[in-house]
């Protein structure tokens, strides 16, 4: 049986091999290209920071699609963020990696490069300042990118010690 991301990934081959003049579904011509990742961000409707991150993803060349929320606590038990590394928004992936708070958005690319074994995703708990949407004049706090592991276990990602290396 497929994990929810094998059945995704088995339907977007499925379909570029079914279609082979796939142009008439520019939709679905974009989903099969290799690397193209669509974001769903799910925020709070109020949060400036997250439509700032999503500023953010978008230039990175992202596609994002937006779900706002009055609670995110049902998106954060569906996806099983632990509350100690929850952030103010939760990102899914559309071959269905999980993306917890102000994760620079070429951490995502390389993750969703990389497709790392036995990863969930990757989380910037809290709201570092000066990370992607957390930007406020030139004031920035040292944080860390962690890997979520399918296994419930954390690990170090990448650490972030200077403003200028999220870019």
């Amino acid at each position: 049986m497929l994990s929810k991301r094998g059945q995704i990934r088995f339907l977007h081959y499925f379909f570029a091999l079914l279609l082979p003049g796939v142009h008439a579904f520019p939709s679905l011509q974009a989903e099969t290209q290799v690397g193209y990742e669509s974001l769903i961000v799910y925020k709070s409707p109020t949060c400036g920071c997250c439509t700032k991150w999503v500023e953010h993803a978008e230039t990175a060349g992202f596609e994002t699609e937006i779900q706002h929320r009055k609670s995110l606590d049902n998106v954060k038990r569906r996806y099983q963020i632990n509350p100690r590394h929850q952030a103010c928004h939760t990102t899914v992936s559309s071959s269905g990696y999980v993306f917890e708070g102000h994760i620079p958005a070429k951490f995502i690319q390389r993750f969703l490069q990389e497709k790392p074994s036995g990863a969930r995703g990757l989380i910037v708990p809290r709201m570092p300042a000066g990370s992607p949407g957390m930007e406020y004049g030139h004031q920035f706090s040292p944080y860390q990118v962690m890997m979520m592991r399918e296994d419930g276990s954390y690990r170090l990602y990448s650490s972030i010690t200077q403003q200028q290396e999220q870019y």
